[in-house]
This record gives C-alpha cells, sequence and structure tokens, in this order.
C-alpha cells in the first residue's frame, strides 16, 4: 500500500487492502515448482494452487455473479469442493490465470458500482452491498493467505505476507 491509501476513500482503502492480499497470493506461488505447487500438505489436501483456484471462484461468485456480469464457463463444480483442488487435469497457468481472469473481472464489477449498491449471491438469498461483498472477500482472502503461507513454510520454510523490500 502507498502512503495515499491511508487517506483514501472508504472504496478506494477497502480495494487496496483486498488487493495488498491478492498480490500476496500470487506471491506465494513464485519460485515454486508445478509438483510443489499442487502438493497436497494437509489431511484434507489443501495445495497452494486449490487455494487460489478457490479463490478465483469465489472471486467470481461474489463479485460478478451478485452483481449481475457474465462468470466465465467453469471446468468444475465449485459447490462439490472442485474449486479446492487442482487434480481435474488443469495446467498451473490455467489456474493463475483463470484468478486473474476472475480479479478483472471483479475489478470491472467494483468500478462500477457505489458501495451501497445491492447484489443478490444465487446460493444465499439475500440481498448484500457491494461495501459487504468487499469486507467479506478481504477476509476471505485474508484467511486463505493465512493458509498459502503455512503451506508454503511447510513446503519449503518461506514465509510472510508481501515480497520481502
Amino acid at each position: 500500500m502507498t502512503n495515499s491509501t491511508y487517506t483514501a476513500g472508504e472504496k478506494e482503502t477497502l480495494r487496496a487492502s483486498l488487493d495488498h492480499h491478492r498480490d500476496a497470493v500470487l506471491w506465494k506461488l513464485e519460485g515454486l515448482d508445478d509438483e510443489q505447487l499442487r502438493r497436497p500438505m494437509t489431511p484434507s489436501g489443501t495445495s497452494l494452487l486449490g487455494l487460489v483456484k478457490h479463490l478465483g471462484s469465489v472471486e467470481y461468485g461474489w463479485f460478478v455473479s451478485t452483481f449481475g456480469g457474465e462468470v466465465e464457463p467453469l471446468w468444475f463444480d465449485p459447490y462439490s469442493a472442485e474449486d479446492m483442488t487442482a487434480d481435474q487435469g488443469e495446467t498451473t497457468q490455467q489456474i493463475v490465470e483463470f484468478y486473474g481472469r476472475a480479479r478483472a473481472a471483479a475489478d470491472r464489477m467494483i468500478a462500477e458500482r457505489s458501495l451501497t449498491d445491492l447484489g443478490q449471491p444465487a446460493w444465499r438469498g439475500e440481498a448484500v452491498s457491494l461495501r459487504w461483498v468487499l469486507v467479506h472477500m478481504i477476509e476471505e482472502t485474508a484467511r486463505h493467505v493465512g493458509h498459502l503461507d503455512i503451506v508454503r513454510e511447510l513446503i519449503d520454510g518461506a514465509t510472510g505476507d508481501h515480497r520481502p523490500a
């Protein structure tokens, strides 16, 4: 975050916080090979790429689908936890690019709407404001950055929530 972020308006501040965590997601992948990126590191099968795939799925779901945007066709079922694994024959590049497209689509929805605009999550049934979705996605992304941090530490010892200066 830049110093101007510390005094920005509400929407810009929320977006900067989300971007900080989104950038950490991608940083956690740097320097690892394909086997390390998809290696399950917990009894539930958590892997770095599985977490990135999940985060792309929820970016599309919460920001794009909720506010009536078009979500690209998915090759997995996010409602059966297929978004948490990287084992449906997809490549590392495919998952990272999917996350990038989801992030860009979410950013367009954020830019086009005010914080008080309401959307309807397909699976929840209650109206939500863009403000609520931004806060929720900051929480969701930060939570999973913590998971990414632990998984990365188990793989090669690297820790932290941002690139070293």
